[in-house]
Formats: structure tokens, C-alpha cells, sequence
């Protein structure tokens, strides 16, 4: 008789994804492409029409520009809102 075989277990690699969730719409349809020649990226929404290109350093990757867009996304100024006093004149 011989022992039980013990159970091995796998551990999948984590991936960084493909589509990453738009900060203007909330869809995942955010795509980045990097160029590096011309050291540009490109993140784009393909849902709600959502552009923005960005210089990139070498050492940067798709989340790198993904965070910089969602950074000016939420950082751009609102609207202003018209007071009481202002819409009574």
C-alpha cells in the first residue's frame, strides 16, 4: 500500500487586462495603444466616444496611461453651477 497523492495546486499568472472601465460612461471599453517609436499613447473609449492622447516614457504600460486619463478625466473643472442670485437678475 502506498500513501494518498497529495492534490497539487495551480496558481494562473495574474495578466494585466485588455478593456478597462471608462471613467465618463462606466463601460468597459476603454482600449490603450502605445506607440514607441513615437513615444504617444492613444485611450480611447469606444462606447461613449472618449479620446485622449498622451506622451508616454519608455517605462510605461497601458495602466500607467489608463490611470493618466482617468487623472484628467477627473480632474478637468465642472461646470459651473448658476446661483439663486444670478437667476433671479
Amino acid at each position: 500500500m502506498g500513501r494518498k497523492r497529495k492534490r497539487v495546486v495551480h496558481n494562473p499568472k495574474k495578466r494585466l487586462p485588455k478593456f478597462f472601465s471608462c471613467p465618463k460612461c462606466g463601460k468597459e471599453t476603454v482600449v490603450v495603444k502605445i506607440s514607441r517609436e513615437s513615444a504617444r499613447a492613444i485611450a480611447g473609449c469606444s462606447s461613449c466616444g472618449l479620446n485622449e492622447e498622451f506622451s508616454v516614457k519608455p517605462a510605461q504600460t497601458e495602466v500607467d496611461v489608463y490611470c493618466m486619463l482617468t487623472d484628467k478625466v477627473f480632474s478637468s473643472p465642472k461646470k459651473k453651477e448658476v446661483s439663486n442670485a444670478q437667476k433671479k437678475n
